[in-house]
């Protein structure tokens, strides 16, 4: 597939502090691409020299083949944006916005609006829309040129979770309609459930890429099985299971941790012929979050390997 996205060697400072370090990735067509970090990881600012918002003071960048610092003007016909502190005024309403944003075509707005189940909120204020609807208005509104590629800067953040679950499903849309997604965020659960590949920022850098099932076979390998055992069971024995890495006591709980294969020893374990088991019982598989805590606390990720570059910046030229 083709490459709608390159970065290599991005550099941004503000003064003495330095925002984006040597940043290099590349986003294929029509996927979903994550940038993730924790707060001032410098993801809003690599985005944002992406769409030509900020200059960067040094790199290599290709948007659908063109220079954000050259050619900001045609870009703007090609991507879309949702920017972090999207704001509206508050009196203003929902089929005004879209007809001002969309140069006053009657017939567009009243499409996007069907589109994106908007029309019955047209006369609405901003001011009167929930957070699930407000998002949905902004990316109605990013989508409005049709554009190629479409940067959304944490999209859900301080929404509902029933509120989250609506503006997922809205970027799904905008995936399945073949626009190419960069999706910043600080929420694993949300970049494990629509991104195809992911980029992780620290301070700055990308310290790994590839798809949230990659990162986390590399940095989060680890299930855990927590429960309250009868009074009679011996948690030593466990510790001599296969797969199981190390066995912790909680006060009456015990925690046990090693690979995905030690669930089945440990559950046959503490189950009685005459009982269903531990009502507490609980089983932790390691996910994304998992994996980007491994990550950002690994002092080697302060100087990314040349493994970890080549992958962040694969595809790049």
């Amino acid at each position: 597939m083709s490459m709608v996205i390159e970065v290599a060697g991005l550099r941004k400072r503000y003064g003495a502090h330095v925002a984006v370090d040597d940043v290099g990735f590349a986003v294929t067509e029509g996927e979903v691409f994550g940038i993730l970090g924790v707060n001032g990881a410098g993801k809003t600012t690599t985005v944002e020299c992406l769409q030509g918002l900020r200059r960067p003071d040094g790199g290599r960048m290709r948007v659908l083949g063109l220079d954000p610092r050259t050619a900001r003007s045609q870009l703007r016909a090609l991507v879309g944006s949702q920017l972090q502190a999207s704001a509206l005024p508050d009196r203003l309403r929902v089929d005004e916005a879209v007809l001002l944003f969309g140069e006053g075509d009657r017939r567009s707005a009243d499409r996007l609006l069907e589109t994106w189940d908007l029309a019955r909120l047209g006369r609405s204020s901003f001011a009167s829309l929930s957070g699930g609807q407000r998002q949905r208005l902004f990316i109605a509104l990013a989508l409005l040129n049709e554009p190629r590629v479409v940067f959304f800067d944490e999209l859900t953040q301080g929404l509902d979770p029933l509120a989250r679950g609506e503006v997922w499903g809205a970027i799904r849309d905008v995936r399945d309609r073949g626009t190419t997604v960069v999706l910043v965020t600080h929420f694993m659960d949300e970049a494990e459930a629509l991104c195809d590949r992911v980029a992780v920022m620290r301070a700055g850098r990308v310290v790994d890429a590839g798809t949230p099932a990659e990162l986390i076979a590399r940095h989060a390998r680890s299930t855990s099985v927590t429960f309250t055992p009868p009074m009679s069971f011996d948690p030593a024995a466990l510790a001599a299971l296969p797969g199981v890495d190390g066995v912790e006591r909680h006060g009456e709980r015990i925690r046990v941790v090693g690979t995905n294969q030690l669930i089945a020893p440990v559950c046959a374990a503490v189950l009685c012929d005459d009982q269903l088991g531990p009502p507490d019982l609980r089983v932790h598989h390691p996910d994304l979050e998992d994996a980007l805590i491994a990550l950002i606390s690994d002092p080697a990720t302060d100087h990314p390997s040349d493994a970890v570059a080549g992958r962040a910046g694969e595809g790049v030229s």
